[in-house]
């Protein structure tokens, strides 16, 4: 599920778990809990921002100019 998510959404989710984690007011068990999750997220945001680097590339490379007889 977590993979559908779009980096939007991915990075709300990152926010508010380390606003959790920030406040301190979590016991140990559900800390540790929000780490994976927040780790979890920002994966996800660092895939969704290398897909789109990649296709930024790819529409940045220039035509192949015609071969010249």
């Amino acid at each position: 599920m977590s993979q559908d998510l779009t980096y939007e959404q991915a990075l709300d989710l990152l926010d508010q778990k380390l606003r959790e984690l920030e406040d301190g007011d979590l016991p140990l068990d559900k800390a540790l809990n929000a780490v994976d999750a927040a780790r979890t997220y920002l994966k996800i945001c660092e895939e969704r921002l290398e897909a789109a680097r990649r296709q930024i590339e790819v529409r940045a490379e220039p035509a192949e100019a015609p071969e010249t007889p």
